[in-house]
């Protein structure tokens, strides 16, 4: 049997995150997932589709975060029951992912205030011992003249494809 689910979207609330008695993080979040084609009217649709991650996954989610963040989901379906507290059975499907990919550079989530807290602050750096025509934050490497590339002459008879 197959099952396995692959979801990109976006977050619809800040993921929540929670603990079980034995200390295991779990984090449940909502991704709006647009469809593939416009209804009748010319307008593109969403489905609202509900994960869970566990242990690392669900702190590092919750965490680093938030609601409008575009996110890879890798996870399978998962379904189950339970009695809520008016003694009604409710059924719950949801995704339970395996791997998350945050799809947004770390770069436009600081710029929408995710996590500014993890910001490093900017380097003091020194201009003294710079050579003349490269900046104190540049990398100093040199790469090789064209002069020092080697020419190698190749026959379409010597290619094995």
């Amino acid at each position: 049997m197959i099952n396995k689910v692959v979801l990109v979207g976006r977050l619809t609330k800040d993921p929540e995150l929670r603990y079980t008695a034995n200390g295991i993080a779990v984090s449940s979040f909502t991704l709006a997932v647009n469809r593939p084609f416009a209804n009748q009217q010319g307008n593109r649709e969403a489905d609202f589709i509900a994960c869970i991650a566990w242990r690392k996954q669900a702190e590092n989610i919750a965490n680093f975060m938030k609601k409008g963040n575009l996110v890879g989901v890798d996870g399978r379906m998962q379904s189950r029951n339970y009695v809520n507290n008016e003694g009604q059975k409710v059924f719950v499907t949801e995704v339970v992912a395996d791997s998350i990919q945050f799809l947004e550079p770390r770069k436009s989530r600081v710029s929408a205030g995710v996590f500014p807290e993890n910001v490093p602050p900017k380097r003091q750096t020194s201009t003294a011992n710079v050579p003349p025509g490269q900046s104190a934050t540049s990398p100093q490497k040199e790469f090789p003249s064209t002069e020092d590339v080697k020419s190698y002459d190749i026959n379409d008879d010597d290619l094995p494809f």
